[in-house]
């Protein structure tokens, strides 16, 4: 059996990168998935010719979007278990210091990675307050520490810390038996990862190394080690832990 078998589960973001790797995981462990993306190519690569996975395209910025995910997944299955809010972006070719992002900049950001969890963490509980769940939100350690060069993106990532902690208040309260927790990253091989290298030009492999030299573990991470990190939290082994954020960095953020 599985760590998560038969649970009914959403990864949002879930076309490539950290979300393709936690989707395929969960699926592994016994979870029926439904993977979302904004890139149908993408989603559908992941799930096909997978029997316990689908695709469904989705904006996590409409709320009808949302409600759509959500009303074909309980139609289907009769409940959803698990929530991954994983969908986020970083939407720059330059440095996002504050003086130089423009409005537009940071609210697009905002749009996906901080207003697209809270859509999600809220057509969730509504989902799952009868029959009690787990949502998992995707923050980063930019929610931790300060980078000056991505401050929109940052900020983004810190609301999704703080909305974890009080989702996790709000449904213990509530009796809802959902719990809520954040996960951040830190230095993960993912195109993402490259894209913030090459930010402000240079060598990007030079600043690979540069960041790595950074890391006391003296390595990055990699998908799959975030990826181990969501299913544990997914999973009933965390069944008393909500509120509380898993960082996936290395040591990095403690130096």
């Amino acid at each position: 059996m599985g760590r998560v078998d038969k649970k009914i589960a959403i990864v949002t973001g879930g076309g490539n990168g950290i979300g393709r790797a936690i989707a395929e995981r969960l699926a592994e462990e016994g979870a029926i998935v439904t993977v979302t993306d904004q890139n149908p190519e993408a989603g559908k690569a992941v799930a096909d010719g997978v029997d316990t996975m689908q695709f469904l395209e989705h904006d996590v910025r409409i709320a009808a979007d949302w409600a759509k995910v959500m009303a074909s997944v309980t139609r289907q299955h009769g409940r959803l278990d698990l929530l991954i809010n994983n969908a986020g972006i970083l939407a720059t070719e330059s440095s996002q210091d504050v003086e130089s992002t423009s409005l537009d900049q940071w609210r697009t950001v905002n749009a996906v990675n901080s207003e697209g969890v809270f859509l999600g963490c809220q057509q969730g509980i509504e989902a799952m307050k009868a029959t009690g769940g787990s949502i998992v939100n995707l923050s980063s350690i930019a929610a931790l520490m300060a980078t000056p060069h991505l401050s929109a993106y940052g900020a983004s990532k810190a609301a999704v810390r703080q909305l974890t902690k009080t989702v996790a208040v709000h449904c213990g309260r509530k009796g809802y038996r959902i719990r809520c927790n954040s996960v951040h990253p830190g230095v993960i091989q993912t195109s993402m990862g490259d894209h913030v290298m090459a930010l402000g030009g240079g060598n990007v492999e030079q600043k690979w190394a540069a960041r790595i030299a950074a890391i006391p573990l003296g390595e990055a991470g990699t998908v799959h080690d975030v990826a181990s990190c969501v299913l544990f939290l997914a999973s009933d082994e965390a069944r008393h832990i909500t509120g509380a954020e898993l960082v996936v960095d290395g040591g990095m953020t403690i130096c």
